[in-house]
């Protein structure tokens, strides 16, 4: 990506970052992750690559400058009062919901249910969201059961969602068995963590 210096941008999933236009358009502000903390690393490069910086901390600031890379830290109240019609476009961080089910089968444990009511709520908020729901399961049974039973409980979550209005092209489901476990356990162990959803909307 070129404006008058190239940037080498090496971003985490949740990375957000601000390309500043006008006055300053060859500058990079990084801003904190949705847990506070850093949210990737970007790295400034002047155009002939003889000057560069990463930049990896939260309020970060890159700037190229007369033919050199200068950094600072600046604060969010500093980049709300000059960016914050900007960062209001920006979409709204990605969120997980978890829900699990009982032993062997695709019905949610009555302790999920406020959860969904949670992510029932949420979708209808988040005009034009993209739902991914994926299904788990614990290692008691053979894989390829546990195979289907997760994309069993991944349909069920995502019927609810196209139910309450989603559009069917707007969420993906998708079964991981047995291969992602939330808790690390031993084969044919009743866990019931593992048992799950994961909900992410974004």
């Amino acid at each position: 990506m070129t404006m008058r210096g190239n940037f080498l941008i090496r971003v985490a999933a949740l990375a957000v970052f601000l390309m500043l236009a006008a006055c300053a358009r060859d500058t990079v502000t990084l801003l904190p992750g949705a847990d506070g903390g850093s949210s990737g690393t970007v790295a400034v490069l002047t155009e002939d690559g003889k000057s560069v910086a990463l930049i990896d901390r939260p309020y970060q600031v890159g700037r190229i400058r007369g033919g050199a890379v200068e950094t600072r830290t600046t604060n969010a109240e500093e980049v709300r009062r000059n960016y914050g019609a900007l960062i209001d476009t920006l979409p709204p961080d990605p969120t997980v919901y978890i829900l699990y089910f009982e032993e062997g089968t695709t019905t949610l444990t009555a302790a999920s249910m406020p959860e969904l009511d949670k992510l029932l709520a949420e979708v209808p908020r988040r005009p034009g969201a993209e739902v991914q729901v994926t299904g788990h399961t614990d290692t008691v049974g053979k894989e390829v059961d546990n195979d289907i039973l997760s994309l069993k409980r991944a349909a069920v979550v995502r019927d609810l969602l196209i139910d309450r209005g989603l559009a069917p092209g707007d969420v993906i489901s998708v079964g991981r068995g047995e291969r992602e476990l939330l808790i690390e356990t031993a084969d044919e162990t009743n866990e019931a963590r593992n048992r799950r959803v994961e909900v992410t909307v974004r």
